[in-house]
């Protein structure tokens, strides 16, 4: 009796892309539209007419305040949030309150030194995130260091370096680069939190905490929280929180789950020059020549750190 070949099955050729699992390309692109729209933060901020303290608290009472119905209304949320254990709340809470500190430090760095100094030092964040990750006993590999070095060095092509020395400016590049270390907090805490809490019920708890903090701040500060703010001002504030906080930190604490701190951390430096381009467009600034090359040492570095890590896990 004659034997019967088994069918013959052809090796598919499909490509790259389709290796990649496609809950990694939903974060990549979701990724993308956090960093799109965490670009307006910069332009918006500065087209503002109200104390940066405040803005920074409005952004955030602002989203819990759209947050707060949706939490109300979904049972899965409300039993989510009801249940939720002591270390997760209290990591929610310690998030809000990085998140307080960056905006409380870096923003008034602003004033005291210059732009370009304040840029350059908060964002040293993703340099922060692999120390806080080798602390925690987590071992980078080398291509995660030399990534974020490189990354950085775009920011530094973009931004330039300031070597003043006054006291006062001093005292701002500190405050920077705290608001560049409590960034590293965030995305870290975040990252932990939102391994076992919904994207929701987390920002709630982290806009919250933040808001609050901000609140007392401004309080304290002198800072004007909405007397004489015109409409104008009102509106801004609403496309701030819409566009830099709703899509672009929200959607950020959504991926961080899945992208893991390392590369969410270096992939947020494209907002400087994301924020040069959108001003160009804009308000009409044209970027600087050595924004394409910096643009492209950012990448660079975000696709080392993208490939050390996706080949650290694939190794486990």
């Amino acid at each position: 009796m004659p034997t019967t070949r088994a069918p013959r099955v052809e090796r598919s050729h499909a490509p790259l892309v389709s290796a990649v699992p496609s809950g990694v390309r939903l974060d990549a692109l979701l990724l993308a539209v956090a960093l799109t729209t965490v670009s307006f933060s910069g332009p918006l901020i500065a087209a503002t007419a109200a104390p940066a303290l405040a803005i920074a608290f409005w952004r955030n009472a602002l989203a819990v305040a759209a947050l707060a119905p949706v939490v109300a209304l979904r049972g899965r949320l409300r039993a989510e949030l009801a249940a939720i254990g002591r270390r997760t709340l209290l990591l929610s809470l310690g998030s809000g309150l990085a998140l307080a500190a960056h905006f409380g430090l870096w923003l008034p760095s602003l004033h005291l030194t210059s732009v370009a100094s304040s840029v350059a030092l908060v964002t040293t964040t993703p340099i922060w995130t692999t120390l806080l990750l080798r602390v925690l006993g987590r071992r980078p590999p080398a291509a995660v260091w030399l990534g974020s070095a490189v990354a950085f060095a775009g920011v530094l092509v973009l931004t330039g370096v300031d070597l003043s020395v006054s006291s006062e400016a001093l005292a701002g590049d500190a405050l920077a680069l705290g608001g560049g270390i409590a960034a590293a907090g965030y995305v870290l805490i975040g990252a932990e939190v939102r391994r076992t809490t919904s994207t929701t019920t987390y920002t709630f708890l982290c806009y919250g905490t933040t808001a609050a903090v901000l609140l007392v701040v401004c309080l304290v500060a002198g800072a004007s929280l909405g007397g004489g703010y015109s409409g104008e001002t009102w509106l801004k504030l609403v496309a701030l929180t819409a566009t830099a906080q709703f899509l672009g930190h929200s959607l950020i604490n959504r991926v961080v789950r899945g992208l893991g701190p390392s590369i969410t951390s270096t992939a947020l430096l494209l907002e400087t020059p994301g924020a040069a381009l959108i001003a160009a467009v804009w308000l009409g600034q044209l970027p600087e020549a050595a924004a394409y090359p910096a643009l492209g040492l950012i990448l660079s570095g975000l696709a080392l750190v993208i490939r050390a890590e996706r080949g650290g896990q694939e190794d486990t």
